[in-house]
């Protein structure tokens, strides 16, 4: 059996949201030498960058203002980062859309997937990119379905099943977000912090998601299993897991 090659894929809907919800996951991930692609599908120059329009910047100035903030974070935490630039507030499905993320999930092969919940009444623009991020996943596997340039793919091109984790949106509560795994960050913390500070035009987060990093990190230490706990100070993130985990050994 061929030995699969660790890829991390991260669906963000605006160019801040994948530092905060998964920055610690990325860095762990890279720090073990696996590639971490992050793939945002808008700058958030309309709903997510008030402070710019609030000195008179133009849009396309605001879009720059983002792609770079974002380029900085995604190399503060050794990951890739490429922009789909679909518009937010709204951010719109579409059939296009969904072709451009197939395109990326059978490019990068990815073996784990990350994205937003499905469920945001303060922000759709979240729950739109975990459809298309859901549906392009199907539709990469399948062989009939073509590429964007029309082209038909080969059997190495078609993805298999990544598994796809939800990570925690701003006000969980209101989303339905239930945590089922518990992801300690914390070698991998300063790197997010490092990140986070990448993205001034919304600098009011960076304490919230340090102190939510702090929260399950308890969370982290009161389940890890029958010590209850561990030896150091915990950092957390918090993901819930889609589909089915396939596994040989309960534990």
């Amino acid at each position: 059996m061929s030995e699969v090659t660790p890829a991390l894929l991260v669906v963000s809907a605006h160019a801040g949201d994948f530092v905060w919800r998964a920055g610690g996951a990325i860095a762990a991930a890279t720090a073990r030498g696996e590639r971490a692609t992050v793939v945002c599908l808008s700058y958030g120059e309309r709903g997510e960058s008030a402070s710019q329009w609030l000195q008179g910047k133009s849009l396309d100035e605001i879009k720059d203002i983002r792609r770079a903030e974002a380029e900085a974070a995604a190399a503060a935490l050794g990951a890739e980062i490429e922009f789909l630039d679909l518009g937010d507030y709204p951010l719109r499905e579409s059939p296009e859309a969904v072709t451009a993320l197939v395109d990326v999930y059978r490019r990068v092969q990815p073996t784990v997937v990350l994205t937003h919940p499905l469920a945001d009444p303060y922000n759709g623009d979240h729950p739109a990119a975990a459809r298309m991020a859901l549906e392009a996943r199907v539709l990469a596997q399948a062989i009939g379905v073509a590429n964007s340039d029309g082209s038909v793919p080969t059997k190495d091109e078609i993805i298999g099943a990544p598994p796809v984790f939800f990570f925690e949106p701003h006000q969980p509560e209101q989303c339905d977000f239930k945590p089922n795994v518990l992801l300690d960050i914390t070698d991998a913390f300063p790197a997010k912090r490092a990140a986070m500070e990448c993205l001034p035009a919304q600098k009011h987060m960076w304490s919230y998601y340090t102190d939510l990093a702090v929260r399950r990190g308890v969370q982290v230490k009161r389940n890890a299993g029958p010590n209850l706990g561990l030896a150091h100070e915990t950092m957390g993130e918090a993901y819930m897991r889609y589909f089915p985990e396939v596994t040989g050994v309960l534990g």
